[in-house]
């Protein structure tokens, strides 16, 4: 190398790593026509590590403080150069710098729903979405088995990655739980924790420590969020046959109310031939009159004098009152769901509370 071109040559005496902003996870210094100045300093910052790269081998890592680089700083890349004691020399190698914060607040989810098997409802798919976090931590296995070579790494780009990591882990931890979906509806915080202490593995193979990890909400498709409330009504019904005759019960008096009374049902209601005798049937079963002998053909249904208020049915020529109906329980899991559907509409309690709530609620009465 004549002098001039030495004399052309730059040299570096201090590296460092300003950040101008968020999201930068490695980043290469700028070495091409440089050359490090032998004693040349090395600052690291709280928040960073360094690495020096020796002809694509990883030499050595520093961490946060001033380094003064010389042989007794640098003696892996001392031993890959093969420089004796006497080295003074400016010289090469490839500088990495670190960003070693924590990562707040990134965004997971489900981009499509996964399918689970779940011990209430059979095959589930389902979608979920929440937050973690994360840092970095082991620079030399973060550069060579995700960051590499390139000049810039951010964390957007790591997170294309990470996001796929999540989901397929999450849906093998749910898929062998063996957890009905509606507890870990109700339980998101205990589920978030599983799926955390799954993660922490597959993030330490890249490097990474896994910071907070959780779940925000759980969803069903429409769908099957519609079979699920079909299935829901259907419980808090009960018996199918005493809801009916209870339905024919209440319909009677509400037909009496009506203009023309009972005759707007039909005539044969009047005569007491064939619908009387359904009539009074339903009647019997839905009032608990099981004890009373059926009445004769042509037996029907007899309104008091103020218009229908007066009901009864004649059973063996006996006018028998129609029980007064018992209060609903207060306590009844119907009655907690409406009172948690209360508190949702008028803003008291958030949806997260009441999903939660009313996941505790359908448990205990499908269970």
């Amino acid at each position: 190398m004549g002098l001039g071109s030495f004399i052309k040559k730059q040299f570096i005496d201090i590296l460092q790593w300003n950040e101008e902003g968020d999201g930068v996870l490695a980043y290469r210094y700028p070495m091409q026509d440089f050359e490090i100045q032998y004693g040349a300093s090395l600052t690291v910052r709280e928040s960073q590590m360094a690495l020096f790269i020796n002809e694509g081998q990883i030499a050595d890592v520093f961490g946060a403080g001033m380094h003064k680089l010389t042989t007794q700083t640098l003696p892996v890349l001392t031993y890959l150069k093969n420089w004796d004691k006497l080295f003074e020399s400016p010289f090469k190698s490839d500088v990495y710098f670190f960003s070693t914060r924590v990562q707040l607040g990134r965004k997971w989810g489900t981009p499509q729903p996964i399918t689970i098997r779940d011990a209430d409802f059979g095959m589930v798919r389902m979608r979920a979405f929440g937050v973690y976090s994360y840092k970095l931590v082991d620079p030399k296995l973060f550069f060579s088995e995700i960051s590499g070579t390139r000049e810039v790494y951010t964390r957007d780009d790591l997170e294309l990655q990470l996001r796929n990591l999540v989901v397929s882990t999450m849906t093998s931890v749910l898929g062998g739980s063996g957890v009905p979906f509606l507890d870990m509806a109700g339980n998101q915080g205990l589920m978030g924790q599983k799926i955390n202490e799954a993660l922490v593995p597959v993030f330490a193979k890249y490097g990474l420590e896994l910071d907070n990890f959780a779940v925000e909400n759980i969803s069903l498709p429409e769908e099957l969020q519609k079979a699920i409330d079909t299935r829901i009504s259907m419980g808090m019904i009960g018996n199918m046959q005493t809801y009916t005759q209870y339905q024919a019960a209440q319909a009677i008096p509400l037909a009496a109310q009506n203009e023309g009374g009972l005759a707007g049902i039909g005539a044969g209601m009047a005569a007491g031939v064939g619908v009387g005798q359904v009539m009074a049937g339903a009647m019997t079963n839905a009032l608990g009159l099981g004890g009373v002998a059926a009445a004769p053909a042509g037996a029907g249904v007899v309104i008091g004098g103020d218009g229908g208020m007066g009901v009864g049915v004649m059973a063996g020529g006996v006018q028998q009152p129609i029980p007064q109906a018992v209060p609903a329980d207060p306590n009844s899991p119907q009655a907690k769901l409406g009172q948690l559907k209360g508190l949702l509409d008028q803003g008291l309690i958030s949806q997260a509370d009441y999903d939660s709530a009313k996941a505790e609620v359908l448990k205990k009465l499908i269970g």
